[in-house]
């Protein structure tokens, strides 16, 4: 069974949550916001797109903001991405595909959720 982080928005099957390590998950149901990726935001743009084109709704917060990405330049931002648990196995599908690697491994970062 695949279980939920309210706190992290996180989909998981080990006994605890791998951002916080809490023991609180609920079973995970349809319209939990969940965690999909993190990317930089040229590939951001292109997974946002994809996204849309395949009819999956998405939540997505800039991790720095305009203030600091003006400093660093617009290439440094990093966008985190959120769907509802119905369309996670669809959208991981579309992140594997697009990056080649899996959803969950080569974008989770206990900095993102903090």
């Amino acid at each position: 069974m695949e279980l939920y982080c309210k706190d992290c928005k996180l989909v998981y099957s080990t006994p605890r949550c791998p951002a916080c390590g809490g023991k609180r998950g609920t079973p995970a149901c349809g319209d939990d916001i969940c965690f999909l990726t993190e990317r930089e935001q040229l590939w951001a743009e292109m997974l946002e797109d994809v996204l849309r084109q395949n009819g999956i709704p998405y939540i997505f917060k800039n991790r720095y903001g305009r203030g600091i990405t003006v400093t660093l330049g617009f290439g440094a931002e990093r966008v985190s991405f959120y769907v509802k648990y119905r369309d996670l196995a669809r959208a991981q599908s579309i992140v594997e595909e697009l990056f080649e690697a899996p959803a969950d491994e080569n974008s989770f970062s206990e900095e993102t959720h903090r």
